[in-house]
């Protein structure tokens, strides 16, 4: 009888002991599974932060290119707006220029009219007088008016050539100016506001050429 009893004492403490290691490793698991879940919570939540500064860099980028394409826009309508001020303005100040350039011609033949005029008038009849001082009035009317509405006279006997502003028809040899001044008008021009509507047509002076000893001998 102890014997038997001794032996079923040792089961028991054998199958406490196992009991007891099989707690240990259900702890154990527990723990390892925690662990794990642990590690994959932290990994998603860095994951979930990744993701969110990459939707924030990529709204910053999009929030610059809309600022980029706004500035853009708004650029390119000042310029339109400073581009379209700019064209009415010249719209009217030149929009009349190809009238002018009619009209001018017109006074171009009053002027040669009044130059064929002589000086001395009082061979003249009555009558002849008169037409003539009404002419050279509606000559200095015309051209008052021209000034007011800001068209100017190139008349530029006398000035050092400008290509901008004349036109050279022909040069005279002289030594009374150096070369390259006006010494003769043939046709006045006219500048309207800072615009060219007609250049001067102009002679200008060129140095005389230096006789050769055939030709003074020729007119010797």
């Amino acid at each position: 009888m102890s014997k038997k009893k001794n032996l079923s004492n040792k089961d028991d403490k054998i199958s406490d002991s196992l009991e007891a290691q099989d707690v240990k490793t259900d702890i154990d698991d527990d723990n390892v599974s925690e662990n794990v879940n642990v590690s994959e919570n932290v990994e998603d939540k860095i994951d979930e932060e990744i993701s969110k500064e990459d939707v924030v860099e990529n709204q910053k980028k999009e929030i610059q290119e809309l600022k980029d394409q706004l500035l853009r826009s708004l650029a390119d309508a000042e310029n339109l707006r400073k581009r379209t001020i700019k064209e009415i303005g010249d719209a009217k100040k030149y929009s009349h220029i190809t009238f002018i350039r009619d009209l001018v011609s017109s006074v171009d033949n009053l002027q040669r009219a009044l130059k064929a005029v002589p000086k001395d008038k009082s061979e003249l009849s009555e009558p002849i007088k008169n037409l003539i001082i009404g002419l050279e009035i509606v000559e200095n009317e015309i051209i008052q008016t021209f000034e007011r509405h800001n068209l100017k006279q190139i008349s530029p006997l006398g000035e050092k050539f400008d290509y901008n502003l004349h036109q050279a028809m022909f040069e005279i040899p002289t030594n009374e100016k150096e070369p390259g001044y006006v010494v003769e008008v043939s046709q006045k021009g006219y500048l309207l506001h800072d615009r060219l509507v007609r250049p001067a047509m102009v002679g200008i002076s060129k140095k005389p050429e230096e006789e050769t000893s055939e030709q003074k001998n020729k007119k010797n």
